[in-house]
């Protein structure tokens, strides 16, 4: 027997289980990696208090990631959502030390209702201290434009200059995720050299809660399983486009993407790809 690939998500918890360490669980279950976390912060609004993020200690932290290395051992781990410079810290140190052969880290700055996520003064710890460790880097178009000293990103153009922008953070990789603007749902890898743009069709659908999380676990559970960084994006684009397409919602709130949408109906048929020539930003 094979045993499956280990990939580890360090990030937050929704208590919906539509983002955060719940939507990358699901992810990994789905395209069969074994999946671990460490949990970094609980995002559940008080309803008293208003209070919506809990933070773990760094011990708490620490100690989930040593009891994950030893007693499984990790190939691959996502970061999402770390919140505090002291976290980024903590997290970029344990991350060094160990032995992981792909690190992919989804930026997570803005929430789908555009909560924050990230301290404005850990942000230049993000760029200095976890980016230039990261084999890719998933920020959609807010993070992007945040990471770029709030730079205004409305068009596709604009998508491909910032992937060339972010690039020279020091990451392998970019994928910058271009859902947030107007038309067809078009993300820009770039990788120093070569850039792609992947293409689906925009789902009218409200029901998006956990999408970018679940982009990001696919992306790291196919690096993990041996696909490249571009398989493997293409095959998280066709993974995430079928979980929009058939999101759905239990309440009168913006609900989750759907998991097993790509097992269930097979994969997205009309994700369209373009190579773009080398150096082209426009």
């Amino acid at each position: 027997m094979k045993l499956p690939a280990r990939v580890m998500t360090i990030a937050g918890s929704a208590a919906g289980g539509s983002a955060g360490i719940q939507a990358d669980l699901k992810t990994f279950q789905e395209l069969d990696a074994y999946g671990m976390s460490v949990l970094t912060a609980i995002v559940s609004k008080h309803p008293q208090t208003k209070k919506n993020v809990h933070l773990q200690t760094i011990e708490a932290i620490e100690a989930q990631f040593a009891t994950a290395i030893e007693q499984v051992g990790v190939e691959g781990v996502k970061i999402g959502m770390l919140f505090s410079e002291e976290i980024i810290e903590s997290v970029s140190g344990l991350v060094k030390q160990a032995d992981i052969n792909y690190l992919v880290v989804d930026p997570v700055m803005v929430g789908k209702m555009n909560s924050k996520l990230l301290e404005d003064k850990a942000i230049h710890a993000l760029k200095e201290k976890m980016i230039p460790m990261a084999t890719i880097i998933t920020p959609n178009v807010p993070e992007a434009s945040l990471l770029l000293d709030g730079r205004r990103i409305t068009s596709v153009g604009e998508l491909k200059q910032a992937a060339v922008d972010l690039y020279n953070l020091g990451c392998q990789n970019v994928l910058v995720k271009g859902g947030r603007l107007d038309g067809p749902a078009i993300d820009v890898l770039f990788d120093g050299k070569n850039m792609t743009l992947f293409e689906a069709p925009r789902m009218e659908t409200a029901n998006t809660s956990g999408a970018g999380c679940t982009y990001s676990a696919a992306i790291t559970a196919f690096l993990t399983k041996g696909f490249s960084v571009y398989e493997s994006v293409k095959k998280a684009k066709s993974f995430v486009t079928r979980a929009i397409e058939y999101g759905f919602s239990y309440t009168d709130i913006v609900g989750p993407t759907y998991h097993a949408a790509e097992r269930k109906y097979g994969e997205a048929s009309k994700i369209k790809i373009y190579h773009v020539n080398q150096g082209e930003a426009k």
